[in-house]
């Protein structure tokens, strides 16, 4: 019997039929639980400063302890990801988080909350690990962009929704109460996920690799002359697009803008954009080459910055959306680069490039809390400024580097 005839037939979910939009729903609804549990404390972080007597930089931990530590979550998830049940794993995952942001609405203290915050890093790994590898495993491939493209639109979604909600709720209401809604929110994701979500057909667990195995495609990804600096990349954007969001409430909330919760939630909506961008710039990125797209996504990050200088609403307005295009434009190009650079050991090359992109988020952004404490938000822009500066740097050499050998 040949390897062909020994090989168990798949059986795909295909497009059209109930079980294919059942999953789709299913892991569009954890997308979209998954990211507003995760960014829910953006627009609440003037608010933890009133009540816990603690600075910008110190509000700016609700966020920075969740994504330091989903960082290396997903990083250890994406090399167990060959023998993890996938559906078990994510149902636990979703639990968790939702039960973390009700434990984080009840905290009696600053640290108690940040404690909450810093196990839902934790908690939140399982869906976005396991997430993609279903969806490669369950879905016809040629359904698989569909079914993907659906998945990211929840993370998106769900990192605009998570905002939005806290942001409103919080003006009528107050944070604990807005946090509780997203835990709630989460619950009924959990439902919705376990009732729908069908079970997996063609997942084999793989008996997992040796510390040895691992670390030979990770050293050859650091050894590479040019993945270390796309995950650099991937370090920059985000933490330059985070800082821009975590104190730009700060900066409504006070004079002369003067804005209340609700209102600066309203503002996040702009993150939509990130659906729309990411699509387009791949697209794009297959035609023109990876380096140009991602030089085109920090300039118009660094264009969108110089507008929000003056104290104008619209401006300021006008300002995020620029840096919320250029950043999914950077981060979605960034991401694709690094599965075509690596050659072998992919799922490897792609959690080292996470790693990087949320460490980004917990060190840049936090970072950004001392700069807005000296001195506000020319401060912040000085801040980001020279980490997009950094990022061009970066572009230009990878530019030059393609240009030697095409990929």
């Amino acid at each position: 019997m040949n390897e062909a005839q020994s090989a168990p037939e798949r059986r795909y979910l295909q497009r059209g039929t109930r079980t294919y939009w059942r999953a789709n729903l299913a892991l569009f609804a954890s997308g979209f639980a998954t990211f507003s549990s995760m960014y829910a404390v953006q627009p609440l972080m003037p608010a933890f400063s009133n009540e816990f007597k603690v600075s910008a930089a110190a509000s700016s931990l609700s966020l920075s302890v969740t994504t330091g530590v989903l960082a290396f979550t997903l990083f250890v998830a994406g090399l167990m990801s060959d023998a993890i049940e996938r559906k078990p794993v994510m149902i636990a995952s979703l639990v968790g988080s939702a039960l973390l942001s009700i434990a984080a609405a009840l905290a009696p203290g600053w640290g108690t909350l940040l404690a909450a915050r810093a196990l839902e890093g934790i908690a939140l790994g399982g869906v976005p690990a396991l997430a993609i590898a279903y969806l490669s495993e369950e879905i016809a491939p040629e359904d698989l962009g569909t079914a993907t493209g659906l998945y990211i639109g929840g993370t998106a979604t769900g990192g605009m929704g998570g905002r939005v909600i806290t942001g409103f709720i919080s003006e009528f209401a107050d944070w604990r109460v807005a946090i509780a809604t997203i835990g709630v929110i989460g619950l009924v994701a959990t439902l919705l996920f376990f009732w729908l979500l069908p079970r997996s057909q063609n997942f084999t667990p793989r008996r997992g690799m040796t510390l040895a195995q691992h670390a030979g495609p990770v050293g050859e990804h650091l050894r590479h002359k040019a993945l270390p600096w796309v995950f650099v990349c991937g370090f920059l954007f985000m933490g330059a697009f985070v800082s821009v969001y975590n104190y730009i409430g700060f900066r409504l909330s006070e004079a002369p803008f003067l804005l209340g919760q609700g209102a600066i939630g309203a503002v996040f909506v702009i993150y939509i954009l990130g659906i729309v961008t990411s699509p387009i710039a791949g697209r794009i990125a297959d035609s023109a080459g990876r380096p140009p797209v991602l030089l085109f996504a920090i300039v118009c990050m660094a264009v969108g910055l110089a507008i929000m200088w003056p104290a104008n609403l619209v401006a300021v307005v006008a300002g995020m959306a620029l840096i919320t295009v250029g950043f999914f434009a950077g981060h979605s190009t960034a991401s694709g680069f690094v599965g075509l650079l690596a050659e072998r050991g992919k799922g490897h090359a792609a959690g080292l490039y996470l790693l990087g992109y949320y460490l980004g988020s917990s060190v840049v952004g936090s970072l950004g809390g001392l700069f807005w404490s000296a001195a506000g938000w020319p401060g912040v822009t000085l801040m980001v400024g020279v980490v997009l500066l950094a990022g061009i740097a970066v572009t230009l050499w990878l530019m030059r580097w393609r240009r030697r050998v095409p990929v």
